[in-house]
């Protein structure tokens, strides 16, 4: 017990004064919050951060993050405090709180909802990878739906939910606190802004039927500020067009839509020479961007993307910060050499405050797991896939 308080207040030390520096406060100020923490931690083994520190945390969770590539705006996460919330139905609330801000009829804000933090007390979690996503059904003619969403999608029709079982039913949200009995949640269907895709030229694009939701906002990572573990704090960004066109809707494990582009296209797939994955790949993401901004909804495509990246290296390189990084996630997965990451070297750290994997609730690691703290090893059946958070819509190996 007393290296556990010790762990928490050396992070906590260090932490306070960093965010004191960065605020602009006095020294002094920051040795007298140093000291309320010394004597809530001897007391009661933990601390409670100000709106102030967790704001600053989540903020600095997202610019620390090695693996995101929308960090230059990191300074604009809309942080809300649902720390005091204790019951499921009241925390559902909150979420769809969160979707209906962070949606903004399209104008997407990036925001973030804490709730409280793990404690051997206490212990929140929100079941689904993203608070809106598509559901997956194991059939006997394959797979319906986003083959990612399977096994969760299993626990949703085992606690209750039943879905349409088509290709883009939204999940619904399932919430559980201290471990016991989960409850789920239908998300109002006029919350989800959802985006029927479209091509510029392609007329009978639309033809295929696909869609994809607005907004993706990350509910399974942890957030990790000064010692204190948030299990459940879903944040968002917005989408850059690839995780949809180039991920999601074309992974051969994911909707593997590019044989029906092509097809619509005329190409020839008889042999790879043809280029028809991809002629089809950038058609579709051609028809991602197309839709969305036409429809008026947020979206970056991965060449602003990268340049936003890189002003926001120089940003921190003037702020005398370098920049975490880890290159492999942060070139966009197509046409990357035609953007300015790729000849940029970048070192991955452990830094805090961060966002970080933990165990899936559902899995059998969840159930031998106390107090989470760290970062999960990268593995399948039980644990999530390490990936950027704040575009972490679809996985990379």
């Amino acid at each position: 017990m007393a290296s556990d308080k010790q762990k928490v207040l050396d992070e906590a030390v260090a932490f306070i004064r960093s965010c004191c520096a960065e605020l602009g406060k006095t020294p002094e100020e920051a040795e007298r919050r140093i000291d309320e923490i010394i004597n809530s931690v001897e007391e009661t083994g933990t601390y409670r951060h100000t709106y102030e520190e967790l704001q600053y945390g989540a903020r600095a969770a997202w610019r620390n993050n090695a693996r995101c590539i929308g960090r230059l705006f990191w300074p604009t996460l809309e942080v809300f405090d649902e720390r005091a919330l204790d019951d499921e139905e009241l925390i559902a609330q909150a979420l769809m709180r969160h979707i209906g801000f962070a949606t903004n009829n399209g104008r997407i804000r990036p925001s973030i909802t804490v709730f409280a933090p793990a404690s051997h007390a206490r212990h929140v979690r929100i079941w689904n990878h993203q608070l809106i996503r598509y559901a997956g059904y194991e059939t006997e003619d394959g797979i319906v739906g986003d083959p990612a969403s399977v096994e969760f999608t299993k626990q949703c029709l085992q606690l209750g939910w039943e879905g349409a079982r088509t290709p883009f039913d939204v999940l619904p949200l399932v919430v559980q606190i201290d471990g016991k009995q989960p409850k789920w949640f239908r998300i109002p269907s006029e919350l989800v802004l959802e985006v029927p895709l479209i091509h510029p030229a392609i007329e009978r694009f639309a033809g295929l039927g696909l869609r994809w939701y607005a907004v993706p906002i990350i509910s399974d990572m942890r957030l990790e500020i000064g010692g204190i573990q948030y299990t459940a704090a879903p944040f968002n960004g917005w989408y850059m067009e690839t995780e949809i066109g180039a991920r999601n809707l074309s992974d051969v494990t994911r909707y593997n839509q590019l044989p029906a582009i092509a097809d619509l296209m005329g190409l020839d797939r008889s042999t790879n020479a043809s280029l028809w994955k991809d002629r089809a790949l950038v058609e579709l993401n051609a028809a991602v961007l197309h839709s969305f901004k036409s429809r008026g909804v947020s979206i970056v495509d991965h060449h602003t993307a990268s340049e936003q990246f890189m002003r926001f290296q120089r940003q921190e390189a003037d702020a005398g910060r370098e920049v975490n990084g880890k290159w492999s996630w942060l070139i966009p997965p197509m046409s990357p050499t035609a953007t300015p990451i790729w000849d940029y070297y970048f070192t991955e750290r452990e830094l805090s405050p961060n966002y970080s994997y933990q165990p899936l609730p559902y899995s059998a690691e969840e159930k031998s797991v106390d107090v989470p703290s760290g970062q999960s090893e990268n593995k399948e059946n039980g644990l999530t896939i390490q990936g950027c958070p704040f575009h972490m819509s679809s996985q990379r190996p």
